[in-house]
């Protein structure tokens, strides 16, 4: 039964965000419902933000629909929080609104499920020494985790199919390891969203005059929910002794969202070094850096995600070898540091060659 449910949330998200999107396609177009095009923007056209009016519905209804009958006491806040990301969202893709009031809706979320829902870390699972923590640090560190990832996976939409694309890898690697150890409710709402993901991504990769953007009702959604999968896989593996026990949980969940950790980590380092402010938009990116390489949306989506689940086989390997726990995070972030590099390196290395190219051209003629 539990596989039928889980299928069937796939199934239901994808079919509901598959008929919702043409509908919010033709209300976007008549009320002129389109992105600003802006000079740092990637894209040229003018495409509807409300994408995550699709993903909202899907994600919600099939959740709700494919754990009926389930004990999931947790999934009415869960439902809570998504609808207050998917608003204050919606708001700011319709009319802009300052980072504060964002930033203050989503601590309202966080508080909402980490005090009511009761989805919050209690176990570091031996980092830095730590095992076992208290209420206060608790609610502390839940809170800014859930923000964290929340704000990477908003950064991070910045190009066709990405954010969707490491948000399904993400939700699927979660769903499966909490569908084999029987964590079951949480593996149907992994799968609602893969399969409402996943009708959205082909519309926004491949549906040429059917494109539209997921806009910041989708990623905030997005964030949030895997926020949620990254806690709850961690508290699920506090037991060692259960079978398909992850032991270093922190370091695979860490690996599994390292993407867009890595890269938020890395454009506001670089906006704080320029002085400027942490929260400004500029072009420096990952995905900025790859599309000067490889100036395809697709290829550089497969590249990256192709990097971020080669990181993740890498930690499940060292998990595989018992490895320790703090040893696993230091090496799963230099490896994340060390891939967010390369493009850099290798526009370094393209451009040393131009330039060498056009002194001999010169001395030539």
């Amino acid at each position: 039964m539990e596989l039928t449910l889980t299928i069937s949330a796939l199934i239901i998200g994808f079919i509901i965000v598959l008929f919702a999107i043409p509908p919010i396609l033709r209300v976007a177009h008549a009320k002129h419902l389109f992105d600003p095009i802006e000079e740092r923007k990637i894209h040229k056209g003018i495409i509807p933000p409300l994408g995550g009016v699709a993903i909202f519905i899907g994600f919600t209804v099939s959740s709700i629909l494919a754990t009926d009958g389930l004990n999931f006491d947790s999934l009415k806040y869960i439902i809570v929080g998504v609808i207050l990301m998917f608003f204050i969202g919606l708001k700011d893709d319709l009319v802009d609104i300052s980072a504060r009031k964002k930033l203050a809706i989503q601590i309202i979320a966080a508080i909402i499920l980490i005090t009511l829902g009761n989805i919050r870390l209690t176990n570091l699972h031996g980092i830095l020494g730590i095992y076992e923590i208290g209420i206060i640090t608790s609610f502390t560190l839940s809170l800014f985790l859930m923000v964290v990832i929340i704000n990477a996976f908003n950064l991070i939409d910045g190009i066709d199919g990405l954010a969707s694309g490491l948000s399904m890898m993400a939700a699927t690697v979660f769903g499966v390891w909490f569908f084999i150890s029987g964590n079951y409710q949480y593996s149907i709402i992994s799968f609602a969203l893969v399969g409402s993901l996943a009708s959205y991504f082909l519309y926004n990769v491949f549906g040429n005059k059917n494109k539209l953007f997921m806009g910041d009702s989708g990623s905030l959604i997005v964030g949030l929910v895997i926020s949620i999968f990254v806690i709850k896989f961690n508290e699920f593996n506090i037991a060692k002794t259960t079978e398909y026990a992850i032991g270093g949980a922190p370091a695979v969940s860490f690996a599994i969202i390292i993407v867009p950790l890595i890269d938020t980590i890395r454009v506001m380092s670089i906006r704080i070094r320029q002085r400027k402010s942490p929260f400004s938009a500029d072009n420096n990116h990952i995905h900025h850096r790859l599309l000067t390489l490889f100036p395809n949306h697709l290829k550089v989506t497969i590249i990256i995600i192709s990097a971020n689940v080669v990181i993740v086989a890498i930690a499940l390997y060292l998990n595989h070898i018992l490895l320790n726990n703090n040893i696993q995070a230091i090496i799963i972030f230099l490896t994340g540091i060390l891939f967010s590099l390369i493009p850099s390196i290798l526009i370094k290395v393209r451009d040393s060659r131009n330039v060498k190219s056009s002194h001999v051209i010169k001395q030539v003629s």
